[in-house]
C-alpha cells in the first residue's frame, strides 16, 4: 500500500465527501479552519493498493521548536479526530503504516499523531505507536424522540421542561457576531473555575466564517423571556456523526436551564437530518444525565526520535501551567478591581 500526496486545490472534494466514513473534521472547510488558526499546512493524500485508489488521508503539517509535525489531529486544535476515508474492506492499520512512511520520507516530519473514529487499539500498537485516547460519550440518534427524551434522567427532563415554562427560546444563529456572544459566556464559565478559555474569540470567528456557509454547523442561542442571550452552543455535523464543539452560559441565568434546552434541540435537529450519532465532545460526568454512553477513540503517537517525544510531553505540561497562571492573573485582577 502506498500513500501519495495530491494537490489540495484541485482535489475532487465532492467525491471525498461521499465516503461512508467521512466526518465534518475531514471536510475542506474544517481543514481550512485548522490551517488558519494553527498556522498549519493542509495535507491530502490518496491511499493506493495495486494501482487502485482505496481511500484518502487528511492532516496538516506545522513546526514547533524547529520540529516538523504531521497531525491528524493534534492537541489544542479543538478537533478530536481526522484520519482516513477508506473503502470498507481496507485495513486502517496498513493505511497508517503507509502514512507513517510518507510522514518520514516525503514530508520530512519528526513527529506524527493520528486519530480516526474507526481505529481499533491494535491498528497502531502493532506498528509501535503509543496509544492514547479521545474519551467522550455518544448518543444513538436512530432512536425515536420519545426514547431519546426518556433516556435522560428525571432531573434533566425536568430542566428541559423548566426552560420552556420559563420562556427560554432556542434560536438558530447565522451571524458572525454569534462568536462574541458565545465567547463572553465561555469566559464566565471558565472564571467560575478560576481559569481562562484555552482559545481566543478569533478561533470562534474563524470557525463560523468557514463552516456556517456550508450548513454543516449548528449555532444556537438561548434567550430568556426578555430576549437576552443567556447561553449558546456550537454543534458541527456531517454524514453519520454530529459533534458537541462548545456550549456556554452566563452563571446568573443557569437557573433557567438553557443548556439542557439547547442540548435537547441539538439532538432533535441532527436526528431530523439523518445523523446517526451525537458525540458529546469529550469527558464530563455531567453529560451522563442525558442518557449517553461512554465512548473512546484511539489516538496514535510516534516520534522519529525519542527526544522529540519528550519535547511533546514537555510542551503539553507547559500549556497546562500557562493556563493555570493566566487564571491566577485573572483572579488577582478581579480581586484588585473589587477592592479599588
Amino acid at each position: 500500500m502506498q500513500c501519495n500526496l495530491i494537490d489540495w486545490n484541485s482535489a475532487d472534494w465532492q467525491r471525498l465527501d461521499q465516503f461512508w466514513d467521512r466526518t465534518v473534521f475531514q471536510t475542506r472547510e474544517w481543514l481550512a479552519f485548522i490551517a488558519e488558526t494553527q498556522h498549519a499546512t493542509p495535507v491530502l493524500a490518496e491511499i493506493r493498493e495495486a494501482d487502485a485508489i482505496v481511500g484518502y488521508f487528511s492532516g496538516l503539517t506545522f513546526s514547533r521548536f524547529g520540529v516538523k509535525v504531521l497531525g491528524s489531529s493534534f492537541p489544542g486544535w479543538t478537533t478530536p479526530y481526522i484520519g482516513f476515508n477508506l473503502l470498507p474492506t481496507v485495513s486502517r492499520s496498513i493505511a497508517l503504516e503507509a502514512v507513517e512512511q510518507m510522514a518520514w520520507n516525503q514530508l520530512k516530519c519528526l513527529h506524527l499523531e493520528v486519530s480516526d473514529p474507526q481505529f481499533t487499539e491494535e491498528d497502531g500498537r502493532r506498528l509501535g505507536f503509543t496509544c492514547e485516547f479521545y474519551t467522550s460519550y455518544r448518543t444513538d440518534l436512530t432512536q425515536d424522540e420519545d426514547k431519546l427524551f426518556s433516556n435522560m434522567d428525571a432531573a434533566c427532563r425536568r430542566c428541559v421542561r423548566k426552560a420552556e415554562k420559563s420562556g427560554v427560546v432556542i434560536e438558530e444563529a447565522h451571524d458572525l457576531s454569534f462568536a462574541d456572544d458565545y465567547y463572553a459566556q465561555l469566559q464566565d464559565v471558565f472564571a467560575k473555575q478560576g481559569l481562562v478559555p484555552t482559545y481566543s474569540v478569533e478561533r470562534v470567528r474563524s470557525l463560523v466564517r468557514h463552516l456556517e456557509p456550508t450548513g454543516r454547523i449548528l449555532l444556537l442561542r438561548a434567550r430568556d423571556a426578555e430576549g437576552k442571550c443567556i447561553a449558546s452552543g456550537i454543534f458541527p455535523g456531517f454524514n453519520q456523526i454530529a459533534e458537541f464543539w462548545g456550549n456556554a452560559s452566563f452563571r446568573s441565568s443557569q437557573i433557567l436551564r438553557p443548556n439542557e434546552a439547547i442540548q435537547w434541540y441539538v439532538m432533535r435537529y441532527w436526528k431530523k437530518r439523518g445523523v446517526q450519532v451525537y458525540d458529546w465532545g469529550g469527558q464530563g460526568v455531567y453529560k451522563e444525565k442525558y442518557g449517553c454512553v461512554p465512548h473512546r477513540v484511539p489516538w496514535f503517537i510516534k516520534s522519529r526520535y525519542r527526544a522529540v517525544a519528550e519535547l511533546r510531553e514537555g510542551a503539553r505540561q507547559l500549556f497546562v501551567h500557562k493556563q493555570r497562571f493566566l487564571g491566577w492573573m485573572q483572579r488577582k485582577k478581579a480581586g484588585g478591581e473589587e477592592n479599588s
